[in-house]
């Protein structure tokens, strides 16, 4: 039992890493001296240093994948919260059911955005 509660706690850590760093560092496009990702466009010199960095465009889909991968976050980090009180808290024999429908949520919101243009 030790050994399933320590791999939840390590399953709820490592969606927590993947979800900062999918939404801190995503770069999408990367060449020709211009790289875009989702908070920001950015243009390069040949030498690889950043010359000019704007403000990603304001357009619907990006605005959701943006709002999305946020509300992915702030999911997942409750959930992991209410793991651990309902792990002091629960009776012996007790089902975790607010956590998992706070992981469910975080990972109903993480899905890959779609460029229409």
């Amino acid at each position: 039992m030790l050994l399933l509660l320590l791999g939840i706690i390590v399953l709820h850590v490592a969606v927590l890493v993947l979800l900062f760093v999918s939404t801190i560092v995503s770069q999408w496009m990367v060449g020709n001296g211009h790289a875009t990702d989702l908070w920001q466009n950015c243009t390069t010199s040949s030498l690889g240093n950043v010359q000019h960095c704007f403000m990603s465009s304001a357009n619907e889909w990006l605005q959701s994948v943006q709002a999305t991968m946020i509300l992915s976050i702030i999911f997942s980090v409750l959930s992991l919260f209410l793991f651990f009180c309902q792990l002091f808290t629960l009776t012996k024999g007790g089902r975790f059911y607010i956590t998992g429908v706070f992981q469910i949520l975080a990972e109903s919101h993480s899905g890959p955005g779609r460029c229409d243009e």
